[in-house]
Order: C-alpha cells, then sequence, then structure tokens
C-alpha cells in the first residue's frame, strides 16, 4: 500500500475485522466508585502507559486511564503537582514512601501494572554504579507489582558494554523478584530488531527479551525500515510484551517531522500485519500497550478520549481470537 494513503481507524476496523490473524501479578480489591472494565480476550491484557498523561500528575492520568476503559497501566512520565516539567512516575530516585504512595493509588482503582519505564542507568560513572541503580530500580518495580521493567539502552556507543553488563548482573536478581526486564527498538545499538536480537543473545538470560516497538522501528529509521518487515526478525524474542504505537512522517519544503503522538491506526503502522508475524514468531499472549495517542488541544479530557479509541483499537485487534 502506497503511504500516500495510509488507512484511517475506520477503514482499519473494516479491513481487521475481515483478516484472518491466528493471534492464536497483582491481585488488588475491585474499588466500587470506578466502572468495570470491559471484558478482554483470555491471551491478551490491552493497557496504556501513562505518557499521554505526561502533562498531568499521574494521579490524574490513573482517574483518566481508569474513564477510559482499562485495568493495566504502564508507568511512565507524568507531571507532578507542582512541578516544572515531566518526570518517571517509578525511577531510580523514587523513595520507599513515593514507592508506597503509588502503590496505594493503583489499589484504589484496581490497577495492574504490566510495564514501567525504566530511563537510563548512571554507567558513566562506574559499572557498579550501573548495577546498584538497576537493583533499586527493580526494587521499586517488585513494591508496586509490576510483571516487567523497560529499557531503552544507550544511545552512547562508548557506554553500551557498561550498560549491558549492568543488566546482565541484574537478570537474576530481577527473576528472583519475578520481574522481567525487557529491551526496546530505541535507537543507538537498539534501533531494529536484529540489533536488539544481538544484544539479547550475547546476555542470553531468559529474563532479558524484546518489547516491541513498531513505531520506534519507522522512527529511529527515518520511516525507511518499515515493522512489518522488521518484526519478521525477532522470532522468538517477544515473550511477554510489546508497546501499541503508530508513526507518521511529513515533509514540508526542506523539513521532516516525525510524529508517534497519534491514536493507533492514524499512521503508517500495519498492525495486523505486525502482529500477525509476532503471533508466528511464538508471541501469543502477553501485554499490549498503548504508548501513544494524539494530544490535540492537550485536555483531560480529549486525551482520555482518544485513550478510549485506543483500547477499541487494540481490541478489534485480537478480535479474531
Amino acid at each position: 500500500m502506497s503511504k500516500d494513503h495510509w488507512p484511517n481507524r475506520r477503514e482499519f476496523l473494516n479491513r481487521s475485522l475481515k483478516a484472518s490473524v491466528a493471534l492464536g501479578g497483582l491481585s488488588l480489591v475491585p474499588n466500587p466508585l470506578f466502572a468495570a472494565p470491559r471484558p478482554q480476550s483470555d491471551n491478551w491484557r490491552i493497557g496504556i502507559y501513562t505518557r499521554p498523561w505526561h502533562n498531568f500528575d499521574y494521579r490524574v492520568a490513573l482517574d483518566a486511564i481508569v474513564e477510559a476503559g482499562y485495568r493495566q497501566v504502564g508507568l511512565m512520565s507524568h507531571r507532578p503537582e507542582g512541578s516544572g516539567r515531566p518526570r518517571s512516575v517509578i525511577g531510580i530516585e523514587t523513595t520507599s514512601k513515593e514507592v508506597a504512595a503509588v502503590l496505594k493509588e493503583l489499589q484504589s482503582r484496581n490497577l495492574e501494572v504490566p510495564s514501567i519505564w525504566g530511563g537510563g542507568l548512571p554507567v558513566k560513572e562506574s559499572l557498579q554504579a550501573g548495577i546498584d541503580a538497576m537493583r533499586k530500580l527493580i526494587d521499586n518495580c517488585a513494591a508496586v507489582g509490576a510483571r516487567s521493567v523497560l529499557m531503552g539502552g544507550t544511545g552512547r556507543e562508548e557506554l553500551a558494554d557498561r550498560y549491558y553488563k549492568a543488566i546482565a548482573e541484574s537478570c537474576d536478581y530481577a527473576a528472583d523478584k519475578g520481574i522481567m526486564i525487557n529491551i526496546k527498538p530505541h535507537g543507538g545499538t537498539n534501533t531494529t530488531g536484529p540489533q536488539c536480537r544481538r544484544l539479547i543473545e550475547d546476555i542470553g538470560h531468559e529474563n532479558f527479551t524484546l518489547w516491541y516497538d513498531p513505531g520506534n522501528i519507522y522512527y529511529y529509521t527515518d520511516g525507511e525500515l518499515d515493522p512489518v518487515d522488521d518484526s519478521r526478525t525477532v522470532n522468538g524474542l517477544v515473550k511477554n510484551g510489546m508497546s501499541i504505537k503508530d508513526f507518521t512522517m511529513t515533509r514540508e519544503g526542506g523539513e521532516v517531522r516525525k510524529e508517534v503522538m497519534l491514536t493507533p491506526g492514524e499512521g503508517w503502522v500495519d498492525f495486523p500485519k505486525v502482529m500477525s508475524n509476532l503471533v508466528q514468531g511464538g508471541f501469543t499472549s502477553g501485554d499490549l500497550v498503548v504508548e501513544c495517542v494524539s494530544l490535540g488541544d492537550g485536555s483531560l479530557s480529549f486525551v482520555t478520549q482518544e485513550a478510549r479509541k485506543a483500547r477499541e483499537f487494540v481490541e478489534q485487534l485480537v478480535s479474531s481470537l
């Protein structure tokens, strides 16, 4: 299909309904103040990261996520009350008191946590500093009942060996805590599926796997590598989850603009084909976590509406189960 006519959401849903795609924690007390989520496939848990609400406090985001019909939330960025810029909900520097507060907020909304964004590691300081930070991050993830921690790799090639050594030295520790360590395509030495395969095979630990991100395949290759093609290279690597992220790119004059803040189904990613490839490669159950939606005017109501659309989109994607 020409990128001059990528399907809109209506066209995608019609197509996905016709496609024959063989797609094959934390137990909390429900809160009657929040509506029950819609039923989901037994094989797939559909969630959303806090990233779309990065300009709001995470507690506002959690309320909006429940309102949009989710019970799975990935913890990523938010803007704490009184803060001038976004930061991670849970990170290396998050205190035990802050972690306990996050857990309480999750429990009050009956929300489970499939994934937490891990951010960077201070390996420039030393390997031991990286290991210590990684284990603190794992402890924080375990404390809120998360199933996995998501690492972005490093864009600095001179630090890559030390970075992945710190992860390798933490795999057993994470496994003991019940936390999977995931790497995603995120530029640098982990831009494509084959690059991620080399990193994962070099570490060679069953607790270190790939969290696929089709939007990032396009983004970090400037739209040149189609994730439909790339997803054929990651057989056996995606075991517990992926980011549902779209992408588009425009050229105006000599300026190129890349965009991932899109509601899934609005961009270039052919999600049915990507999912079909991943399923054929062994990813037959797990977490499908929306990472981005269109922000529009940036209002809480608009972002929440787009989050609801994203959930419906992913439900349609797996509806052939």
